[in-house]
């Protein structure tokens, strides 16, 4: 089976799998909208309670099948157990998170070439935030309304995506995350550091990092705490296998628990670094912290038009943006790429054609729900890419995390002993067995309590 040719390659592939849309685009506009830092601290707490136990999980089942998702439960199920099913959810959740990631990564790669390219010269700044939110509104909604334009983003990901992928795990994935992961945190370095220089912007780190539970009340105290939950458990996109592929390419030089954590960790980075981007520029120019989804694609280009040398700097934003993005496509075009070559034994080329056929089909609907199909709505105001991100994100990632926990630490599936074995294999950070109690009794309430949540927002919250 194909390995990563360092430890380092491990760590930015599966780091450059966790770092994406959530971190860079959803973590700052939840973070705003609830308060800045009083969410930002329950946020630290929750990645570490929850999203690094359930991350060791998906790792362990990888690295001791050195399978991917379907074949990593047969080999350590017990016989006649039907845990390989969520195998085949997993692969499900796979292709249906890219079916509507491709088009928003198609979205940041639009803008990385339409600011290279100058098409923001012609907006006129102002000095009135409204008049330059306006005119972002008509770049963005103009993009949206053009089918074809959509479709050469979102192909142009789509190809490159499963290119990359057909050259192995260390001559295609680990090779492009790696020059791609530094990039990026090379680019969020020089931009956070020009947004900590713009007059007014010390206002807007104080809102980010500074906690305000005054502020935190009159949004209310459950709602941050849920937000935070939710955005920590989501932002490593475990459940679905997304990060199980990795661990079965891992050596076991190391423990999974320290691997865990340094992925934590530079993902964490990344999320809090993007935010010390976003945040003194929108205080600098009287932009609202909480514009929610719009931030990145209204409120910052509405920043950069207004910024000198903005044509650059909003270049280097989204060219950032847009790694972020690619390393996590092609990290689950790997797993589903895996997933076909383990289960049908298809060679690597036509594993590659076939899938890169399929996603460029199975994207369509998410791009049609902008333009052609714009009047569908599953529910008031949300459109076919919502729907397929609630799918994921608030059934999919929950029910999966469970699956995966409940399989790592009852006597019914794979056994606590089996995982902790595997967990501690290796030098660096050990895993203690009293956790053992928690993972059992207080862990699975929790990620049930991101279920319900995501439920209840969805369907009965005003």
């Amino acid at each position: 089976r194909e390995s990563f040719k360092s430890s380092l390659g491990f760590i930015l592939v599966s780091a450059g799998c966790a770092i994406g849309i959530g971190n860079i685009w959803k973590f700052p506009y939840v973070a705003g909208q609830n308060g800045g830092g009083v969410f930002v601290l329950f946020y630290l707490l929750f990645l570490a309670i929850m999203g690094v136990p359930i991350l060791t999980m998906e790792l362990a089942v990888g690295r001791a099948s050195r399978q991917g998702a379907v074949g990593g439960f047969k080999a350590l199920e017990k016989p006649g157990k039907p845990w390989h099913i969520h195998g085949w959810v997993s692969i499900l959740g796979n292709y249906l998170l890219m079916m509507y990631y491709t088009t928003v990564a198609g979205w940041m790669l639009a803008y990385c070439v339409k600011f290279l390219t100058g098409s923001f010269a012609n907006v006129v700044p102002s000095e009135k935030a409204e008049e330059n939110l306006a005119a972002m509104k008509g770049i963005f909604g103009g993009m949206q309304s053009d089918p074809w334009e959509m479709i050469l983003w979102m192909a142009i990901v789509v190809v490159l995506g499963f290119l990359v992928c057909s050259f192995g795990v260390q001559k295609g994935l680990e090779r492009i995350s790696k020059y791609m992961m530094l990039g990026l945190l090379a680019l969020i370095v020089v931009l956070a550091i020009n947004s900590l220089t713009l007059s007014g912007g010390l206002e807007g780190i104080k809102f980010y990092l500074i906690p305000d539970f005054e502020r935190a009340k009159n949004v209310g105290f459950f709602n941050v705490i849920t937000a935070a939950m939710n955005q920590a458990f989501f932002t490593l996109s475990i459940g679905i296998a997304s990060m199980e592929i990795f661990g079965s390419y891992m050596s076991k030089k190391k423990t999974i628990t320290g691997e865990a954590i340094r992925i934590c960790t530079l993902d964490t980075f990344v999320a809090l670094m993007a935010g010390l981007i976003i945040f003194p520029a929108c205080f600098a120019f009287g932009i609202p912290a909480d514009a929610g989804p719009d931030l990145i694609f209204l409120s910052l280009p509405s920043v950069f038009v207004n910024m000198a040398g903005g044509r650059i700097w909003g270049t280097l934003f989204f060219l950032f943006m847009s790694f972020a993005s690619f390393t996590t496509v092609i990290a689950v075009f790997q797993n589903l790429m895996a997933a076909c070559e383990e289960n049908f034994g298809w060679g690597k080329k036509k594993t590659a054609l076939i899938n890169c056929l399929v996603m460029l089909v199975a994207s369509l609907p998410c791009v049609f729900g902008f333009n052609l199909w714009k009047d569908f709505e599953w529910l008031p105001g949300r459109n076919i890419l919502d729907l397929e991100d609630f799918i994921v994100s608030n059934v999919m990632l929950p029910i999966g995390a469970l699956v995966y926990l409940m399989f790592c630490v009852t006597k019914y599936g794979w056994g606590f002993d089996h995982y902790l074995e595997e967990c501690n294999t290796g030098s660096g950070i050990k895993l203690a067995r009293g956790f053992r109690h928690y993972f059992r009794f207080i862990l699975p309430v929790l990620i049930l309590l991101i279920f319900f949540s995501g439920i209840w927002s969805t369907f009965f919250a005003k």
